[in-house]
This record gives C-alpha cells, sequence and structure tokens, in this order.
C-alpha cells in the first residue's frame, strides 16, 4: 500500500482553515501548523486529526513531503528563506498574485503554487468540490504531485503561468472584492436613511444569476447603460456630502456609458 502524502501548513488564516481540513479528509495527512500567532495554530490543530503545532520554521526533521505557506503576499519570501526543510521537500504558496518565483530563494528545487481561485471566511463552510484549483510548478515531479492533490479535492484543476494567474487574481478582485465593497456601499446608504438591506436582497440575487446566465455586458442595466443623465445628475446630488463615494460613482457611471455610448 503507498504511503499516504503527509503535508504541514505555514500560516492557519482563512484559507488554511479551509484547506487543510479538506486535504487531511482527501488522505492527505497534516502532520503540523505553524502561525506566528500560536493561538491561530492551535485552533486549527483542533480541526485535523492527527497534527500538531510547531513553535518555529524547523521543519528539517519534518515527516511531511509538502509545504503550504499560505500567509499574506508581502511575507511569502521571507518564509521561503528562512524555513529549513528535510531533503526533497515541496514548498508551495497558495497566493493568487505572487508569482512562481517569490518562492525562489527556498532551499529546495521542488517549488510549486496551490491555488484556490475562491474567497475564504473562516465562520462560512465551503465546498472544495466546486471550487477550481490553479496549479504552477518547475518540475515535473512537483506538478504530478500537486495536480494529483487537487484533484484529490477538486472536480476542476488547471496548470497555469505565473502571469496568466495574476491576471485572472485582478479580474477575481474585481469581481468578488470590488462587488462586495459596492454591496457595502449599499447597505451604508440604506442604514443611513433609515431603510432596510433586505429589501435589495432579491435585485441583488437576480442581478448575480442574470449575469452569470447571459453574461455581464448583457445583463447591465441602470441610468447610466441608458444614458439617463437626469438621474445621475440627481443620484450626484444627493451624494454632495460624501466627497469619496460621489467620485466613485461618478467614475463607474462615466465607464459604462462609455462602454454602452454606440448603443444609445
Amino acid at each position: 500500500m503507498t504511503k499516504p502524502v503527509a503535508v504541514s501548513f505555514i500560516g492557519a488564516g482563512n484559507l488554511a482553515w479551509h484547506l487543510a481540513p479538506a486535504l487531511d479528509n482527501a488522505g492527505y495527512v497534516v502532520k503540523e501548523v505553524y502561525s506566528r500567532d500560536p493561538r491561530n495554530a492551535e485552533a486549527l490543530v483542533e480541526r485535523l486529526y492527527e497534527a500538531e503545532t510547531k513553535s518555529d520554521l524547523d521543519f528539517s526533521t519534518s515527516k511531511s513531503s509538502v509545504f503550504f505557506v499560505a500567509v499574506s503576499d508581502d511575507v511569502i519570501g521571507d518564509i521561503a528563506q528562512e524555513i529549513a526543510l528535510p531533503e526533497d521537500a515541496v514548498l508551495v504558496h497558495t497566493s493568487g498574485s505572487q508569482p512562481l518565483s517569490a518562492l525562489g530563494y527556498a532551499a529546495t528545487p521542488n517549488i510549486g503554487v496551490f491555488y484556490p481561485l475562491q474567497t475564504f471566511t473562516k465562520n462560512k463552510k465551503v465546498e472544495f468540490n466546486s471550487i477550481p484549483i490553479f496549479i504552477e510548478s518547475e518540475t515535473n515531479t512537483g506538478e504530478k504531485l500537486l495536480m494529483a492533490m487537487a484533484k484529490g479535492i477538486a472536480k476542476d484543476v488547471f496548470k497555469i503561468r505565473s502571469e496568466e494567474r495574476k491576471a485572472l487574481h485582478l479580474a477575481a478582485v474585481f469581481a468578488s472584492n470590488f462587488t462586495n465593497h459596492m454591496l457595502y456601499l449599499a447597505q451604508q446608504i440604506m442604514r443611513e436613511n433609515s431603510l432596510s438591506f433586505e429589501w435589495l436582497k432579491p435585485l441583488i440575487s437576480e442581478m448575480i444569476t442574470k449575469s452569470l446566465s447571459i453574461g455581464p455586458e448583457n445583463a447591465q442595466t441602470g441610468p447610466a447603460r441608458r444614458g439617463d443623465l437626469e438621474t445621475l445628475d440627481s443620484h450626484l446630488d444627493f451624494l454632495k456630502d460624501d466627497e469619496t463615494v460621489s467620485e466613485l460613482y461618478k467614475i463607474i457611471s462615466q465607464d459604462i456609458v462609455d462602454r454602452y455610448t454606440s448603443e444609445l
């Protein structure tokens, strides 16, 4: 019988909170978890079968074969330089925006990227089977191992280069992070005017469903789309006391007007 691949996690944030148990349940035994905040490591270990917390970055005697660097982008390079790894270890990061070369100073040639395209929050369950995972590696051995691991938890797995992944991550920021911020601003407008955000939920749900069904370019509606300058001016007047949101409204509306001018 083939011995199961053991893995360790450096980082215990939102992504690790979901990815580590998913791999554990798929038979990729998580052995160790390190976090700068030991409390986060301890909390994640409680969700795993046989993992232990690690107090430092010396993994030289670890039984793991794959080491996931699931930390904020700005410290990936530091971790790569500081971590001590066993021979033939595979070191991967999980960032959408950082290139494979962010791990270039690691003491192993077996580096890679394991990027699940999803937004993760600790208190919101996700199903990895419906999440696309994007793989990059400099070695055939690393690529085969990461592809197998990804296919163990997800049905859609793709190879991708660093520049392509950067474009993918940028598009994801517009589609997810910026969209969520627009919802936050809508929520604030409702609150400031003693209105219920619940009233907007059917509209939000229909907008997302329609955009995914017929494409965002065909789903666009609203005053900017139809060139209704009177309504746009009225909204800007309403927002005159909030310079930041007013400017944001103006920029987005102008971009929509410009893109659909030929159809007006």
